[in-house]
């Protein structure tokens, strides 16, 4: 008997077939229906479905044979695997120097006729087989040929289908988990952040009450904006642990809401320099939707907008049309500009210009990315057109 051969990518084909995970794996209707169908095509008693690894080759579908396994060393199918051709047909394996002194010829299985494909996937590696076998001496028509070079197709189509089913489950698993991991931090982060907010609004409360009595007007002002904001931010926090506890809220709680007002309380949440106007819509826009939702997109839009502009005086530009079919929202500014090869570069997570803002601070990374996702999930879109050195604007197409 003669060495068995070996593939040349036998390490690759061995890591591709792996990839499947279809070793040791139970049977499946689906794969025992073609090899019925293989065995009645090509009129033999048996016909199997085998993967070949490093020592054994193994039946994922045996008709005619309760044999699930066999040793490498003795198959048939490896020399159909190492084999340019797309079928190995062996009429008379008695007869045949590479299978005369098989055990699976002289012992007591007696296979005399062998027919096998091999099952490429599209990668290019031969995993195993859809094979045919008798213990008579047999000759394949050229159709049953061709027939069991489509039957071998099939088997490949349903493993690739239960890989990309493998991966993605996997995926989804991943996803599940990193949403899990996402919620608790949210939640815990509003936690962290509630406790000091509501210490401001007390002190900036009593601070009010004192200078009341001392009729310091500019004093009480200030600790006016000063109140407002902490509410605000006390209302985004409380957003932000019902979202933690429930993300389809950020879809399902919708409500009517004034765009101008929104934008005022923004501004709020913001510090806004007095070297930049923030100039609003001139109509009254009445809006149904998700406002915790527009507040994101609004706080990170013009938050960049503050921060990246070297500008004496800045000026941000809000513009708002509707149709029956969307929400649209450019947000115009006057700032230091992006450079075009990074249009799209900043919608990633992570991304950064390694640019410093107005308070020598670099970004996360984080808000513009944070803002696709947001109007992915929204069914919205976003995309920036800027010229270095004169300005950005961020174009919102939002589905009603």
């Amino acid at each position: 008997m003669l060495t068995i051969p070996m593939p040349e990518n036998e390490t690759d084909r061995l890591a591709a077939l792996q990839s499947y995970h279809i070793f040791d794996t139970a049977e499946e209707k689906d794969f025992d229906q073609l090899t019925t169908l293989a065995s009645a095509i090509c009129g033999v008693p048996i016909a199997l479905i085998t993967f070949i690894d490093e020592k054994r080759q193994w039946f994922k579908s045996h008709f005619g044979t309760d044999v699930t396994e066999n040793l490498r060393e003795h198959s048939f199918c490896a020399h159909t695997i190492a084999a340019d051709d797309d079928i190995l047909i062996v009429p008379e394996a008695r007869a045949d120097a590479r299978f005369a002194e098989n055990p699976m010829v002289t012992g007591p299985t007696q296979i005399n006729f062998y027919a096998g494909v091999p099952l490429v996937n599209e990668d290019g590696y031969a995993l195993g087989t859809l094979c045919v076998i008798d213990q008579k001496i047999k000759h394949l028509t050229h159709e049953q040929g061709e027939a069991l070079k489509i039957l071998g197709k099939q088997v490949v189509d349903k493993l690739e289908l239960k890989r990309k089913v493998l991966h993605l489950e996997k995926a989804n698993q991943e996803l599940l988990n990193s949403n899990v991991l996402i919620q608790k931090f949210a939640s815990m982060a509003a936690h962290d952040i509630k406790n000091p907010l509501s210490s401001i609004l007390l002190t900036s409360q009593a601070l009010k009450i004192r200078q009341e009595k001392l009729q310091d007007k500019g004093c009480i002002h200030l600790a006016d904006l000063n109140i407002a904001a902490t509410k605000n931010l006390l209302s985004l926090v409380e957003e932000m642990l019902a979202y933690s506890k429930s993300p389809s809220l950020l879809l399902a709680k919708k409500q009517h809401f004034e765009l101008n007002g929104l934008i005022n309380k923004v501004k709020t949440m913001l510090t806004v320099p007095p070297n930049v106007e923030i100039i609003l819509p001139p109509e009254q826009h009445r809006l149904y939707f998700s406002v915790i939702a527009f507040e994101q997109i609004l706080i990170n839009l013009l938050s960049n907008a503050i921060r990246y502009t070297n500008k004496p005086e800045s000026v941000i530009t809000i513009r708002f049309i509707q149709d029956d079919d969307f929400y649209r929202m450019e947000v115009e500014d006057n700032g230091i500009g992006i450079a075009e090869q990074y249009h799209e570069k900043i919608f990633a997570n992570n991304f950064t210009l390694k640019i410093t803002d107005r308070y020598n601070e670099k970004g996360s990374g984080i808000g513009l990315s944070t803002v696709k996702d947001l109007l992915t999930v929204l069914n919205g879109s976003i995309y920036v057109k800027s010229v270095p050195g004169e300005g950005t604007t961020f174009f919102i197409a939002i589905k009603k």
